[in-house]
């Protein structure tokens, strides 16, 4: 196993549904994705909380295999977010954001964390985001999450941090605001003149698309629910399946990974997505197991598996157009 490097938010989220609130539970990208990605392999934690957060948090964290040893505890009040869902839950509205001490937060790596093989980039600020990567520039794979926020705002920084990551995670709303492009494939296309290695679009409950800067595509279906109780951090869980799968598994000898390891990478995201949006906060995933997954990854493939050998009779086949 690799060990992976997440730096990002650790926040106190208050959630309310058409159906329940809850107030001030864990919440933040950071928080997110190191419970989903510690399913598989250490991960060390870069992020800031003030002096009024949970002990009960902390405590949880150091129950998994998660290094706190860059978490910043600094005198003041930690991150809060306060959101409201819609009946559909693809829309939220943001009711509040309280920064305290992350509004003055700067990464600090720990000496033990630059081994780190694994990077992910959560969606902080890009200056934040180029800081990591100067003091991070041998790690094997980096990928890079953001929001419209920043591509607003910060766009050449944020174009700058692209040029030099691998992979690039963008929601389709995300990747339309950016390249302008109508289209996913040809948003994708554009992005590639960046550099980037690979672009995943993440589709909500319509899964996700995986592209190669040669052309090729993987389209990764989505886990069915019945329910949703709470989409928050299902992005970030989504990273913290797609780099906890990779940190198991060992690249080829030119240092890059099979196509098939990363298909499989991002359904283990649409996966650990799926199980963040049955409960409200990190609850599901606090009690998920390796072998839930597992039979969640076996049902994907049932459901979308199909027969690659079917052919159009020959007649058809020959027939004249018109």
């Amino acid at each position: 196993m690799s060990s992976i490097l997440v730096v990002g938010s650790v926040a106190l989220d208050t959630v309310e549904t058409p159906f329940a609130r809850v107030e001030e539970v864990l919440g933040g990208a950071a928080s997110y994705f190191s419970t989903a990605a510690s399913l598989y392999s250490p991960v060390n934690l870069v992020a800031v909380v003030g002096t009024d957060f949970p002990q009960e948090y902390l405590e949880f964290f150091r129950s998994r295999a998660i290094n706190l040893s860059g978490l910043q505890v600094r005198q003041g009040r930690t991150f809060r977010w306060v959101g409201r869902y819609h009946l559909d839950m693809n829309v939220r509205d943001t009711l509040d954001t309280q920064l305290g001490v992350y509004a003055d937060f700067h990464a600090v790596i720990p000496p033990e964390y630059r081994d780190s093989a694994l990077l992910f980039l959560a969606n902080i600020q890009p200056d934040l985001q180029r800081e990591v990567l100067d003091a991070m520039p041998q790690v094997r794979l980096s990928v890079l999450d953001s929001m419209d926020l920043w591509i607003n705002t910060a766009r050449s920084q944020l174009t700058e941090v692209m040029r030099r990551v691998d992979i690039m995670l963008m929601s389709e709303e995300e990747l339309r605001l950016y390249t302008g492009c109508a289209s996913v494939v040809a948003g994708a296309r554009q992005l590639f003149s960046l550099g980037l290695k690979y672009v995943i679009v993440k589709q909500g409950s319509y899964g996700a698309l995986l592209f190669g800067h040669d052309g090729s595509y993987f389209s990764a279906p989505a886990y069915p629910l019945e329910e949703v109780v709470d989409p928050t951090g299902a992005g970030d869980a989504f990273a913290g399946g797609l780099l906890g799968y990779l940190s198991t598994v060992e690249p080829g000898p030119d240092g890059r990974y099979r196509w098939e390891d990363l298909k499989r990478a991002v359904v283990h995201g649409n996966i650990l997505g799926s199980f963040v949006c049955e409960d409200f906060s990190i609850r599901r995933l606090q009690r998920l197991t390796l072998a839930e997954v597992a039979a969640r990854y076996q049902e994907l493939v049932t459901c979308s598996h199909f027969d690659p050998n079917w052919l159009p009779p020959r007649s058809a086949a020959t027939a004249p157009a018109g």
